[in-house]
């Protein structure tokens, strides 16, 4: 049984419909609509698959849906999360809230999956110390913190390792101390063989004075960075390192630093003992490595083996918090299309703020090779851009949609700044461009941008090649020797003689001619097509607005077509699906939907006088350079329609003709006999025979 925007289950659970982004999608509104999930047709379903990283999403609730730790969530695993959750909870309407905490009534007591989850709750409780009916997921994150601080803490009583740290209890920063030099002290060593090797080479070892000169004149305070690139200090053959004096001053503290942590007596150490030294530091970061890798080992497998004990109850409040939204970014796209502030899809990583507009669809991208072999498809015009942070957060790639305002400053290399949902800033740099049109106005003008950038292409790189070659020219002369002045005058002269001795080739008159001819016939096929055209546009007053308008049509209207087909199939499954979703179907971008993604600077109306403005022409110049060019014009117009060309030929008078004709007809009348009926025949002579 089908009715209007709904359709009923065999069940005869009624699934309602509604139009979202252009496409009819299924409405998930209740705690029914969940527990018959596994009635709806997979072919309904927006999304088939999607990952479980590089998502704004718990990343561990996915993990928690994902069974066969494949990395991605399938439909079945979504539907498997549901069934579980009628098995738990009393009424799946407490999925709407969207809650991290659960009241004991709220859970199954007669199931055995909801006896788990109680039981598990309870020992999580009394290992806190605490007596209540509900429980929160920052408890379960407490009382798994504070087990795996136990599970530490015993194995590092059964397990600890007889190995007496170096240095005692500044074994820590003594390691510090010597890996922030290590590479500095090989590098002095090194140069001290050389030395030993060839001690000319001293002076090409040792700082530059050049390089010290360059930044005297200024604080040298402000220089540290420059300095520390100078040896640490001046190489000698004995290969001795000074601890104290005649350091580096950007490393003088840095030394002593681990001359006093790592207890060395010494004014200075020989590359033997250093290496002893670096001995006793490897070791002990081998040993710490060793220990912290089987402790974590070890308390891995204790929490897996514990994880019965909390796992069910944490899976539950995560489910509770969480499975709401997925099903919401899953099933449909409705966060995608909802725009009520603070609702975003899960997709969405963020805000990118570049010339002047904000770009809220923005996207991580795991693998730039398929984003640029299906970004076509999409119809979007994408900025790829690298993002860098200053936090320590580290790089990533992101994908850009442009939906709104101009493009005409976008190109590769432009910086912006991209906000995470989290707040925190990267710097953005644009690395690749997708070129599609964002709206039927942009592509009205993108004809003429596009000849415009090419012409100035042209002139730029035919400027630049003359000025190479002048430049090269100008440098051949300069580079040419006249030692031999007389031999090379002897020598044009020879030439010259040569040349005047060889016979001229004659002038071929008729070459010319037909050369000639042809551009006389060129030119004035174009005259009477320009005169043409003139005529045309003077005969009525209308014409000249048919003909820009006609124009404007042939040039911007393919462009504005293509971009209105195009505009109606923007679909940003192409760029999901190859961040590794599996989209089932079309996830349009409309013109109306489009525009609220992207937000371009509004300015209000400034009053004012600018100091800084260009000097305008008076109004009236500007009315009479408008005279003078319109006048030109009409008067061009006119010429065209009037003037007789030298290769049109005279044109001939109606009575001239006229005349002509009938002094033709009277030619034709004295020649012609006129036949008399009433003359008698004339007889005919016989022929003479022989």
């Amino acid at each position: 049984m089908a009715k209007k925007n709904m359709f009923v289950s065999k069940s005869g659970h009624e699934w309602k419909f509604s139009m979202v982004g252009g496409v009819a999608r299924v409405n998930i509104e209740s705690g029914a609509d969940i527990a018959h999930l596994h009635e709806l047709d997979q072919k309904l379903w927006t999304v088939l698959s999607c990952p479980v990283k590089g998502l704004e999403f718990d990343e561990k609730t996915l993990a928690m849906l994902d069974s066969d730790k494949d990395g991605r969530i399938r439909v079945n695993e979504v539907i498997a999360a549901a069934e579980w959750l009628k098995q738990v909870l009393r009424n799946l309407n407490y999925l709407l809230q969207g809650k991290d905490s659960i009241a004991f009534a709220d859970i199954h007591a007669d199931t055995e999956e909801g006896k788990q989850v109680i039981d598990s709750a309870r020992l999580i409780l009394n290992a806190l110390g605490l007596q209540k009916e509900e429980i929160s997921l920052a408890e379960v994150t407490e009382y798994m913190a504070i087990f795996e601080e136990k599970c530490r803490a015993e194995y590092t009583a059964q397990n600890a390792e007889p190995f007496e740290p170096p240095f005692g209890d500044k074994s820590d920063d003594a390691e510090a101390a010597v890996n922030a030099v290590r590479a500095k002290v090989a590098d002095y060593f090194m140069r001290c063989k050389l030395v030993q090797f060839d001690e000319e080479a001293s002076a090409a070892l040792d700082v530059q004075v050049e390089r010290i000169a360059a930044i005297s004149a200024s604080n040298l305070s402000d220089n540290v960075e420059e300095i520390s690139t100078y040896p640490l200090a001046r190489p000698n053959k004995e290969a001795l390192l000074p601890l104290t004096e005649g350091l580096n001053p950007a490393w003088k503290a840095a030394i002593a630093s681990v001359k006093e942590l790592a207890a060395l007596e010494a004014d200075s150490i020989g590359e033997e003992d250093w290496n002893a030294l670096l001995g006793k530091v490897d070791a002990y970061t081998a040993w710490k490595a060793a220990g912290e890798t089987a402790m974590n080992e070890a308390v891995a497998a204790r929490l897996e083996e514990h994880s019965a004990a909390f796992a069910p109850v944490e899976k539950l409040l995560r489910l509770c918090r969480d499975f709401f939204t997925l099903l919401h970014n899953y099933v449909v796209f409705k966060d995608f299309y909802n725009r009520a502030p603070g609702t975003e899809a899960v997709f969405q990583a963020g805000q990118l703020f570049i010339d002047q507009r904000c770009c809220e669809l923005c996207i991580k991208v795991s693998d730039m090779g398929k984003q640029l072999a299906s970004a076509g498809l999409s119809g979007m015009y994408i900025l790829y851009c690298h993002c860098v942070s200053k936090a320590g957060l580290g790089e990533m790639d992101i994908a850009a949609v442009v939906t709104a305002g101009d493009i005409r400053n976008f190109r590769e290399g432009k910086n912006g700044v991209f906000y995470d949902r989290n707040g925190q800033d990267w710097d953005a740099t644009v690395t690749k461009i997708v070129d599609n049109p964002i709206s039927v106005g942009q592509a009205f003008w993108a004809p003429y941008r596009k000849f415009g950038n090419w012409v100035t292409d042209k002139i730029s790189k035919s400027a630049e090649e003359k000025e190479s070659k002048q430049f090269d020219e100008m440098t051949a002369k300069a580079d040419s020797t006249t030692t031999d002045l007389a031999t090379k005058a002897a020598e044009e002269k020879a030439v010259d003689g040569a040349a005047a001795a060889a016979p001229k080739p004659a002038f071929d008159i008729a070459k010319f001619a037909g050369i000639f001819a042809a551009i006389g016939l060129a030119i004035g096929a174009l005259g009477v097509a320009l005169a043409a055209v003139a005529k045309f546009l003077v005969s009525a007053w209308y014409n000249p607005i048919i003909a820009v308008a006609l124009v404007v049509i042939l040039i911007s209207g393919p462009s504005m077509l293509l971009a209105w087909l195009k505009l109606r199939k923007r679909n940003l499954g192409p760029v999901l699906n190859a961040n590794g979703w599996a989209i089932n179907s079309m996830v349009k971008v409309n013109t109306t939907f489009g525009s609220l993604l992207t937000q371009v600077a509004q300015y209000p109306k400034v009053v004012g006088k600018d100091p800084l403005a260009d000097k305008k022409m008076a109004w009236w110049k500007k009315c009479l350079i408008w005279l003078v060019v319109l006048a030109a014009i009409a008067l061009g117009i006119f010429k065209l329609t009037q003037h007789r060309w030298p290769w049109q030929p005279e044109p001939v008078k109606v009575e001239a003709v006229e005349e002509v004709v009938c002094a033709a007809g009277d030619a034709v009348a004295e020649d012609v006999p006129v036949f008399d009926e009433t003359a008698e025949e004339a007889p005919v002579e016989e022929p003479a025979h022989e």
